[in-house]
């Protein structure tokens, strides 16, 4: 898709993207569990998410399981949206023409209705790398 043919995603038209959406993250979470805006970032403690982060891509939501802070296991989950969504402005048109990385975020609750047990990894370096980058402040990149 060309840049020019691109529409933004925006809580008005939410609705025209189709799913399945994942969330990485490394906590143990099960079906039917709710992840809600208002807790501390995957990334950073000292900050508090407004909004909670997903993608239409396995492999997006793997690397920011991989790059999640804590002691579990990287994990994808499948998500659905219960309310409105749009896209993810920390990389859309900023960092990405378009929004490539087919990221979103919502202010609402996403449910858990599943886990993949695997998705296409990241080379390890590049995850080393991705993790250095973000302990030394530039969390901007992936938050």
């Amino acid at each position: 898709m060309h840049e020019e043919d691109w529409i933004p995603v925006s809580v008005e038209n939410c609705g025209q993207v189709r799913g399945p959406f994942y969330h990485g993250t490394r906590a143990d979470l099960s079906v039917g569990d709710m992840l809600k805006a208002g807790f501390t970032s995957n990334y950073d403690e000292s900050v508090v998410m407004n909004h909670v982060y997903f993608t239409s891509l396995p492999k997006g939501a793997g690397l920011a399981a991989e790059l999640a802070l804590g002691a579990g296991r990287p994990r994808v989950y499948v998500v659905a949206p219960t309310g409105a969504f749009e896209d993810d402005p920390n990389v859309t048109n900023k960092k990405f023409p378009g929004n490539p990385t087919r990221s979103y975020r919502s202010a609402q609750p996403l449910r858990i209705v599943g886990e993949l047990e695997s998705w296409e990894l990241y080379d390890p370096e590049f995850i080393l790398e991705l993790r250095r980058r973000v302990q030394a402040g530039m969390g901007e990149i992936i938050n």
